[in-house]
């Protein structure tokens, strides 16, 4: 395998476990609100991804640190084309990061409902604008864009109230479920013709016969999305997040599948590709720092994998 063609295997795999990861995280702070009744349950919510949700932005300094280094001219063009919709997902990223800090610091109500919508707007802005941005960028029009932002904002609600469902018990848990079912009204349809764009988006390959795999990605992530919605319906929460988990996979394999012969309009993946010596260097290091990183996440999900109850005050 060629170092371009690694490196760009790298870049997609971090940007998808960003998307499986802070999927829940956007969609816990914009479901807090929902499925919470009291300042006990709001805890209970916001404790569910209160010891992860900062490690897993490490993913998108990752993604996008290895882009630069990488691939400086896809680096460039994209944030360069994106510049506004980026940055408005970076001010949704710092405005979430102080309410989710700040919340724990005020005891007045006041300012606690101010934390409060700070972090329902810092998770609904990059929730719908990377669908949008990414969805505007395999088709180059405002319908597509459209189309993606409510295709993840939807997956990011649904993905979110799983997860809530998986970690709590009690009365929070029992509307996380139905919060995932009535979502998956809006999520599945909006699944179908988001994903089924996908492989038609990249050059000659519009039908099953140029790009099967394509094809295989985009309809394992539906089916896996479908998957997830019958087993909240029975109750299966951990299966249920494997399955969510698994379309937002399978959804991010797809979208980098047909970005991979030219990641921008007119630019290969050779094109936009840093030299030799920097890509050699780039692989050395990553063979060291990346199975590091990836056990240490492993392992703080697993000291906190129990569920949490909501504190009686």
């Amino acid at each position: 395998m060629e170092l371009t063609t690694f490196w760009f295997a790298v870049i997609a795999f971090l940007w998808t476990g960003y998307f499986v990861l802070e999927g829940f995280d956007f969609g816990v702070g914009m479901l807090a609100p929902v499925l919470s009744r009291n300042e006990a349950e709001r805890k209970q919510v916001l404790g569910t991804i209160g010891p992860v949700w900062d490690g897993n932005e490490v993913w998108l300094i990752t993604a996008v640190g290895a882009m630069f280094a990488a691939f400086p001219a896809w680096y460039a063009g994209l944030l360069s084309t994106f510049y506004l919709p980026i940055a408005l997902v970076l001010v949704g990223l710092i405005v979430r990061g102080i309410g989710l800090e700040w919340r724990g610091k005020v005891h007045s109500s006041t300012g606690r409902a101010r934390a409060d919508l700070g972090i329902l707007i810092g998770s609904f802005l990059p929730a719908f604008l990377w669908g949008a941005i990414f969805a505007d960028l395999l088709h180059g029009s405002a319908t597509a864009a459209l189309a993606g932002g409510i295709f993840s904002l939807s997956l990011c609600v649904l993905h979110g109230a799983v997860f809530v469902a998986l970690k709590t018990s009690g009365p929070v848990r029992s509307r996380a479920r139905r919060t995932a079912m009535i979502t998956s009204a809006v999520a599945l349809p909006a699944a179908v013709v988001a994903l089924s764009g996908i492989p038609g988006a990249s050059a000659s390959v519009s039908d099953w016969a140029a790009a099967p795999w394509l094809w295989a990605c985009a309809l394992a992530a539906m089916a896996a999305l479908s998957a997830g919605i019958a087993l909240t319906w029975r109750g299966r929460d951990g299966w249920a997040f494997a399955a969510t988990a698994s379309s937002i996979a399978g959804t991010g394999a797809a979208l980098f599948g047909a970005l991979s012969p030219a990641p921008l309009p007119g630019l290969t993946i050779a094109e936009a590709a840093s030299g030799p010596y920097t890509l050699n260097v780039l692989t050395w290091i990553g063979l060291v720092a990346l199975p590091f990183v990836l056990g240490y996440q492993a392992w703080s999900y697993w000291v906190f994998r129990k569920r949490l109850v909501a504190e009686v005050s």
